[in-house]
């Protein structure tokens, strides 16, 4: 089984979405200077003998372009995602979107859902877990629940192979119930006889701190905190024994180490 990492682009943030009160004020320093960092966007193709699978399908090509609505292109901007598009992320690891017999989406944000579009009306099947979509489409269509949420990205002719529990994807590849970040969000635990063993922890971890100090996130990108500790000790529990690598959601350093290596 191959593991190749896709480089997707980058996105500019404050760090406080990505760690809650990390820049705050006090009474020595009424106004510090907050810190906009940039973030890695990935996808994974994952090369089974069985199926060469597609893990998320990253930002839309055209989101700094109106694609995004312009308040969360400001909040989050993935300044390259034009240069960064899915075909091209692809094409360097030597596959092309034909290659891809499934994809699974760990959840339906507009920075991970944003390829869909790749695979509409071809009958490639698209793993989602039941909760994310129902809530993806409240959220699309109503007035409740998120704002990373853009109909365009998934309300297509998709083959939607809907998860309603951890389940085994194929022989080797496990998927995760990882509530928290979203109400649906999917890991998985991929094990390697050759290599150790992968935890796709995903929007879990934003960063390296949220899960190696158990540090939060901003409270606007968490669905459920007490489902997100839970996820994340379910992962540190897996972690323990097989000493797996665990796969960050959005950790630029991490990303630049693993990128050719897993």
């Amino acid at each position: 089984m191959e593991l190749h990492l896709l480089d997707r682009g980058r996105i500019q943030a404050d760090l406080n979405f990505a760690l809650d009160g990390e820049v705050v004020a006090v009474r020595s320093d009424r106004s510090p200077e907050l810190q906009y960092d940039e973030y890695a966007v990935w996808n994974l193709v994952v090369d089974h003998p069985e199926a060469t699978i597609l893990w998320d399908t990253g930002s839309h090509p055209d989101a700094g372009d109106g694609y995004w609505p312009a308040p969360a292109f400001e909040a989050f901007a993935h300044v390259d995602a034009a240069e960064r598009d899915l075909e091209t992320a692809l094409d360097e690891v030597g596959y092309t979107v034909d290659d891809i017999d499934a994809v699974v989406q760990s959840h339906l944000h507009l920075d991970h859902a944003g390829g869909l579009y790749h695979f509409e009306s071809t009958g490639v099947p698209i793993f989602v877990h039941r909760r994310e979509i129902e809530h993806a489409y409240l959220s699309a269509k109503t007035p409740e629940g998120g704002t990373a949420y853009l109909p365009d990205d998934f309300d297509r002719d998709l083959n939607w192979e809907v998860v309603h529990g951890e389940r085994q994807l194929l022989p080797g590849i496990e998927l995760l119930e990882l509530p928290g970040h979203t109400p649906g969000l999917l890991g998985a635990h991929i094990r390697r006889d050759d290599a150790e063993d992968l935890l796709i922890a995903g929007d879990v971890a934003f960063l390296a701190p949220n899960y190696e100090e158990g540090r939060e996130m901003g409270s606007s990108i968490v669905h459920d905190s007490r489902a997100w500790a839970e996820s994340r000790r379910k992962l540190r529990d897996i972690e323990r024994h097989t000493g797996a690598t665990v796969l960050y959601g959005h950790d630029l350093d991490q990303v630049e180490r693993l990128q050719g290596t897993l």
